[in-house]
């Protein structure tokens, strides 16, 4: 498969909507007009902008702007762009935060509304029956999509060519590492490194940078990681701490903790995630 997320196929749809708005422009009132060209400029530059990466699939509630853009259209010129009250139903197929998908119903009902004295009764009526049930099953859709997302980002990597991990995996490889330790001989330290929010995407690729290929670093939460350092000795694993520790900025806390002494058990990762108090940057 030559892109695996289909984001060529994506791109492409967004580029027709934007062509097909643009279209549309011409013959419309001024105040549609703007929010018509503002629609085809972010669908624009969204097409163009567009990449996977599952560092940006969450957390940005950016499913407020389509929906602010389309009761926008709808209320500017109800008669010309009635019409697109259909594209509620695919605005709530996008996976979304509830607060976000409680102003896209409300703006949708609103938009019912600013269309109804266009149609009869019986027509308005089963237009909005039928929206309706378009609706819940996109809601119903776009919930499998955030359960199934849910599930991946415990097992599958952060971003797409680094050993980044979601906290969840580190569970499931401490148990390991800790029994080829006491199988080879191998001696393991868990780091935990707390840093700032704005510095955890660029710090958690420094570190992968830092570690070897069959060691992973793995995000706890928006101000904690973690990596598992495997050495042949404890000298040697001091030596890289100290070349890890002078590599990564200077307002960071590395906790060391030696690898055999964690018990592997959910609760775990929440223990992590305390910055501990005096904790001397440096010091393994």
């Amino acid at each position: 498969m030559q892109n695996k997320y289909k984001i060529r196929l994506l791109r492409t749809n967004l580029l027709a909507a934007a062509m097909a708005l643009a279209l549309w422009t011409p013959a419309a009132p001024p105040s549609a007009a703007l929010l018509l060209w503002l629609s085809v400029g972010w669908l624009f530059i969204t097409a163009l902008l567009l990449d996977f990466s599952h560092r940006h699939s969450r957390g940005r509630p950016w499913q407020l702007l389509p929906g602010a853009l389309l009761l926008g259209l709808i209320a500017t010129a109800p008669e010309r762009h009635g019409l697109l009250i259909w594209a509620w139903a695919a605005l709530f197929m996008l996976p979304q935060m509830s607060w976000v998908a409680a102003f896209n119903i409300s703006a949708g009902l609103l938009s019912a509304v600013l269309v109804a004295p266009q149609l009869s009764t019986p027509a308005w009526l089963l237009m909005v029956i039928s929206l309706a049930i378009l609706c819940v099953l996109a809601l119903a859709r776009a919930q499998q999509l955030i359960d199934m997302n849910g599930a991946i980002r415990q097992r599958l990597r952060l971003i797409p060519g680094l050993n980044l991990w979601a906290g969840e995996q580190l569970v499931r490889d401490i148990h390991r590492e800790q029994t080829r330790c006491a199988r080879e001989g191998v001696y393991g330290e868990l780091l935990v490194v707390h840093v700032k929010r704005h510095q955890l995407w660029t710090t958690a690729k420094k570190l992968c940078e830092l570690t070897h290929d069959f060691e992973n670093v793995y995000r706890i939460n928006g101000a904690t990681l973690a990596t598992l350092m495997l050495s042949r000795s404890a000298l040697e694993t001091h030596d890289r701490y100290r070349l890890m520790v002078d590599s990564l900025p200077d307002n960071i806390t590395i906790e060391a903790l030696e690898l055999m002494d964690v018990a592997p058990t959910p609760s775990m990762l929440e223990t992590l995630t305390q910055r501990p108090i005096g904790e001397l940057r440096g010091q393994p």
